[in-house]
């Protein structure tokens, strides 16, 4: 077994000031770890609205109460509006006994209760054969209409036939033939009814 070598004096003065300079550790010091974050801060708690039991919670209010019932929110004018602002083309004598209710109509048709499919060629050939027998002032009876169970409460417009029946005499081959088509008088059916008055034969 080799002996150890004894330092010389030089070499203890080294180890000596190394030995001043080193520091010990500290065996109670915690080892590094990751940083905590910081905790949120808590906001304030909000008090709860004090509750008046007493009141009633919801006022009283009618619905629409504050819609503007002065404009006519109606993108499409009614029939009667439209119908009204028709020019007149037969004679306005006649025309203003034909508003009355003095003029008796030379014949009818009841399309009430006939689906469109039905009511449009039976319209038709009514107002030609009409037409060809010289027949002047002819009824078309169409009825108001009434509300379906499914329709309300939406803002529908009842009557199909009422609606359609118009715009069947507007188009060809009708057209040519009609010089005026109005509402009838209450007594012919009112809204429910047109007046058709013919164009004299060729």
């Amino acid at each position: 077994m080799r002996r150890p070598r004894h330092l010389s004096p030089e070499e203890r003065d080294l180890w000596n000031l190394v030995a001043r300079q080193a520091k010990p550790l500290d065996q109670r010091r915690p080892s590094a770890k990751t940083p905590k974050m910081p905790e949120p801060s808590k906001p304030d708690p909000v008090p709860a609205p004090k509750q008046n039991f007493a009141a009633d919670p919801l006022p009283q209010f009618r619905v629409g109460q504050k819609a503007d019932h002065s404009r006519n929110h109606d993108l499409i004018p009614g029939l009667a509006e439209q119908m009204g602002k028709a020019p007149v083309q037969m004679d306005a004598k006649h025309f203003g006994k034909l508003k009355k209710g003095k003029l008796v109509p030379e014949a009818r048709i009841d399309l009430h209760g006939m689906t469109l499919a039905e009511a449009h060629p039976a319209l038709t050939g009514f107002i030609l054969s009409s037409h060809s027998r010289g027949l002047r002032l002819v009824l078309v009876i169409t009825g108001k209409g009434k509300l379906k169970d499914y329709e309300a409460p939406m803002p529908v417009r009842h009557g199909v036939l009422r609606h359609q029946v118009p715009q069947w005499l507007n188009l060809a081959p009708l057209r040519p033939l009609i010089l005026q088509v109005t509402p009838a008088h209450l007594k012919h059916g009112g809204h429910g009814a047109y007046y058709v008055y013919l164009r004299r034969g060729r």
